[in-house]
């Protein structure tokens, strides 16, 4: 069964750092773009960065300059770090990848369940 899985967040103060992870698991065929996404409380779900398989980045104007998106293609693994943290990045995380899987000819969306970051002293 493929899934994604997000790992690292959690609580930290204003000013601080977090390192997020996403693993990819599954018969995968090829994982084309990664990304992650964000959903505060009430809010819908805004983009933060994304990463092609060739490791072109785009970053939202709020993340740039704090977040540097990354990946390891021999893991599957995407990762977000996040410094200069602000209350205002209060949000669940979600990772989102572009996967062909083993034995489909097509991408196919996938989110992961997500994880919590907040940010407060």
């Amino acid at each position: 069964q493929l899934q994604l899985v997000e790992s690292g967040g959690g609580l930290v103060q204003p000013g601080g750092s977090l390192r997020l992870s996403c693993a990819a698991s599954g018969s995968i065929f090829s994982i084309y773009t990664m990304g992650w996404y964000r959903q505060a409380p009430g809010a819908q779900r805004d983009l933060v960065a994304t990463i092609t398989s060739g490791g072109r980045t785009n970053y939202t104007d709020s993340a740039k300059g704090r977040v540097t998106n990354s990946r390891d293609n021999a893991k599957n693994t995407v990762y977000l770090q996040m410094n200069s943290l602000k209350p205002e990045d209060t949000a669940v995380y979600y990772c989102n990848a572009d996967i062909r899987p083993l034995g489909i000819r097509r991408e196919i969306g996938y989110w992961g369940k997500g994880t919590q970051v907040t940010v407060s002293s």
